[in-house]
C-alpha cells in the first residue's frame, strides 16, 4: 500500500499534477496495494522523464509521447531505482507503463481537471506474438517432485513440494497461492479464491496435493493464517510475513536449472501448463475458464492453445498425402 509519507515527499517535486490522489482514486477504489504500487511506479517513470527533459506536463503533445515511447525502447532509460537500463523493455512492460499513463489521464477528464492530452492519443506499441511454449508434461512432473531431493533443510523441502504441486494442481496465480490463508481450504481440498479483479471462484485440489499439504502442515509450525510462510531467517516467527514471489520464481529456476530442463519454466508456466493439460485430456474449455478465472472465454481459448503435440497428432493422421 502506498505509505503516507513517501506520497507526501514525491507530491513536493511532483511534475504530474494530482498524482497523489489519483492513486488514492485507485485505492478507494478496492484496487489492491500491488496494483497501485505498480501504477505509482510506472507513473514515476513518466515523472521523471519530465523533469529530465524539462518539459512542463502543460506542455504535452503528441510528439512528446512519441518521444517518451523512443524513449522507453532505448536501453538509455533509467529504470524505477534511477539506475540505467540493462536491456530493452519488452513490447508488454511499455504498453504497460503507457495504459498507466492513459488511466492518469482519463482520471484527469473524469474528475474535471485540465489535461494536455487526450488518452486515446497515447497510442499502445506493438507487441510480437511469440509461439506458446509449455514444457513436457513429464519435466513438469519433474520440476514438482523436485524440492523434496535438493532441498537441504526437510520442512523447506515439504512447503516448497507443497506450493508447486498445488500450482499445477489448482492453475491459480503465484499471488494467489502466496496470499492463501489455511482458512479458504476445507477438508475435501475445495479452495475460495478472491482472485484478480476482485473475482470470486473455487479451485480444487488433488488427492496428490492435499497429501503434500497435510506433509507440510504436519512439519510447519503452526503460527500464522498464511498457508505458506518462511521457515529460516528472521522472518521465520513473524506471523504475518508470507512467502515472496520473487523466491517462489527463484528456487523454480533453480529446480530448472539443476534438472537441465531446457524450457524455461516459471510459476506462470504451471498454471499454462495446468490449462493446456487440461484440454489435451479434453476439458471443456469453459470448465477450464472458471477454473482459471478468466472474465472472458476469448481469454481462455487464446491462453489454452491447441498444444503441437496434438497439433502433429492431426497433420498425421489427417494430412492427405501421409
Amino acid at each position: 500500500m502506498l505509505k503516507p509519507q513517501k506520497a507526501k515527499k514525491q507530491s513536493a517535486t511532483a511534475s504530474l499534477p494530482l498524482l497523489d490522489e489519483f492513486l488514492l482514486h485507485l485505492q478507494t477504489n478496492y484496487y489492491s496495494p500491488e496494483t497501485v504500487y505498480n501504477y505509482e511506479r510506472d507513473l514515476n517513470i513518466f515523472q521523471d522523464f519530465l523533469s529530465n527533459t524539462k518539459v512542463k506536463f502543460s506542455q504535452l503533445d503528441k510528439r512528446f509521447i512519441l518521444n517518451y515511447k523512443a524513449y522507453l525502447s532505448s536501453i538509455d532509460r533509467q529504470t524505477p531505482r534511477h539506475h540505467k537500463g540493462q536491456v530493452r523493455l519488452a513490447s508488454y512492460s511499455i504498453n504497460r507503463i503507457l495504459s498507466a499513463l492513459r488511466s492518469y489521464l482519463k482520471f484527469l477528464i473524469d474528475f474535471d481537471y485540465q489535461s494536455p492530452i487526450s488518452p486515446e492519443a497515447i497510442k499502445l506499441v506493438k507487441t510480437e506474438r511469440k509461439h506458446p511454449r509449455v514444457a513436457e508434461f513429464n519435466d513438469l512432473v519433474k520440476l514438482i517432485e523436485s524440492p523434496l531431493k535438493l532441498e537441504k533443510n526437510k520442512p523447506v523441502g515439504l512447503r516448497n513440494r507443497a506450493m508447486l504441486e498445488m500450482l499445477f494442481a489448482t492453475g491459480m496465480r503465484i499471488s494467489e497461492l502466496i496470499n492463501l490463508k489455511k482458512s479458504q481450504i476445507d477438508d475435501t481440498g475445495k479452495i475460495f479464491i478472491m482472485g484478480k479483479g476482485k473475482k470470486e471462484r473455487f479451485v480444487y485440489l488433488t488427492p496428490r496435493a492435499i497429501a503434500h499439504l497435510k506433509n507440510y502442515l504436519a512439519e510447519a509450525k503452526d503460527h500464522s493464517d498464511f498457508l505458506y510462510t518462511p521457515l529460516r531467517g528472521r522472518n521465520a516467527a513473524d506471523k504475518n510475513k508470507k512467502i515472496s514471489p520473487n523466491y517462489l520464481q527463484a528456487r523454480i529456476k533453480h529446480y530448472r536449472e539443476i534438472l537441465r530442463i531446457n524450457t524455461p519454466i516459471s510459476a506462470h508456466s504451471l498454471r499454462h501448463g495446468f490449462a493446456t493439460y487440461l484440454a489435451e485430456e479434453g476439458a471443456n474449455p469453459a470448465a477450464i475458464q472458471v477454473l482459471l478465472g478468466h472474465e472472458s472465454l476469448d481469454t481462455t481459448t487464446r491462453y489454452v492453445h491447441a498444444s503441437d503435440r496434438y497439433a502433429q497428432e492431426v497433420h498425421t493422421k489427417f494430412h492427405p498425402l501421409r
